[in-house]
């Protein structure tokens, strides 16, 4: 009898994956001018998603260290007009100011199709959700990207930490302040700023999906990636690079400050995408095919 109840429930199982799957072959929007629809964009992201897992790890990673190189124009830009600011503002003004120029490195890294860890988790999570991939294989991808990210995001810290003091443009002091921004939170703190700076970055994934001109697309990016800087939000590439940058120019920031705000910050932002994103939007499908059957 257990036997067959499993067996029955796995039919079950099979036949609403069924439907899932044909539900989302049908969704189409009216026209070309039309709104997409949920379904039409969950089955882009789904598709965009696949793409990804069936590249090579090599192909991805070097995308990834190009994500988290492009992210250090963000870097560039903060300091840069941090420093410019310093003494002409408030501080608690200057660093508001400076969510202006956030933008610019997302902007580089999402329309030149690099991977980026955080516009990508909730995408990455979908195909799971789908069952068209394993929980092993994504968490497998998500490191690649992780490391590619981390990885560029190092090589622009170095570089920009030696280039700015020689064109002037900015300095250590600068720096440090800007690191010091970012930690002055506890931990906790961090973890669930984390989590909201992931659900926005995945919904910027989905919007992206939903938009069509270049022009819409840098104006989402700006203000999804603004609203998280002048909010304060952590952001676990550019807040690497940032904090990274500060243990490297003072010894009041160290190893281990930097460790604890990068654990943090990931986790949060990986939680924050996969469920807020990527749970909520694929069951809210999934529960009108079946409320339909």
């Amino acid at each position: 009898m257990a036997w067959k109840k499993e067996k029955t429930e796995e039919q079950i199982e099979a036949k609403q994956q069924r439907e899932i799957d044909n539900e989302l072959r049908k969704s189409k929007s009216k026209s070309k001018d039309s709104a997409k629809t949920h379904g039409e964009i969950l089955r882009e992201q789904i598709i965009d998603a696949l793409e990804t897992y069936d590249k090579s790890y090599q192909s991805l990673f070097t995308s990834s260290l190009t994500a988290g190189l492009e992210i250090g124009f963000s870097y560039l830009m903060i300091c840069s007009l941090y420093f410019f600011l310093m003494g002409k503002v408030e501080d608690n003004s200057l660093i508001r100011i400076v969510s202006l120029v956030y933008p610019l490195g997302f902007i580089l890294v999402v329309l030149g199709q690099s991977i980026l860890f955080t516009e990508q988790t909730a995408l990455l999570t979908l195909p799971v959700l789908n069952n068209k991939r394993t929980v092993g294989s994504m968490l497998k991808l998500w490191g690649t990207v992780i490391a590619g990210n981390l990885v560029g995001g190092y090589v622009i810290a170095f570089i920009l930490l030696w280039l700015g003091p020689h064109l002037g443009i900015f300095n250590k002091e600068v720096v440090v302040s800007i690191a010091t921004h970012v930690l002055h939170a506890e931990l906790h703190v961090i973890f669930v700023s984390a989590i909201i700076a992931g659900w926005l970055m995945g919904l910027l994934s989905w919007l992206l999906a939903s938009s069509r001109d270049t022009i819409s697309r840098i104006v989402i990016i700006f203000l999804i990636t603004a609203v998280m800087s002048f909010t304060g939000l952590h952001h676990s590439i550019i807040g690497s690079v940032e904090v990274f940058s500060g243990m490297l120019s003072s010894p009041n920031i160290s190893l281990w400050d930097y460790l604890a705000f990068q654990s943090t910050a990931l986790i949060g932002n990986a939680f924050g995408g996969a469920t807020f994103v990527a749970l909520l939007k694929y069951r809210a499908f999934v529960f009108n095919i079946v409320a339909k059957s």
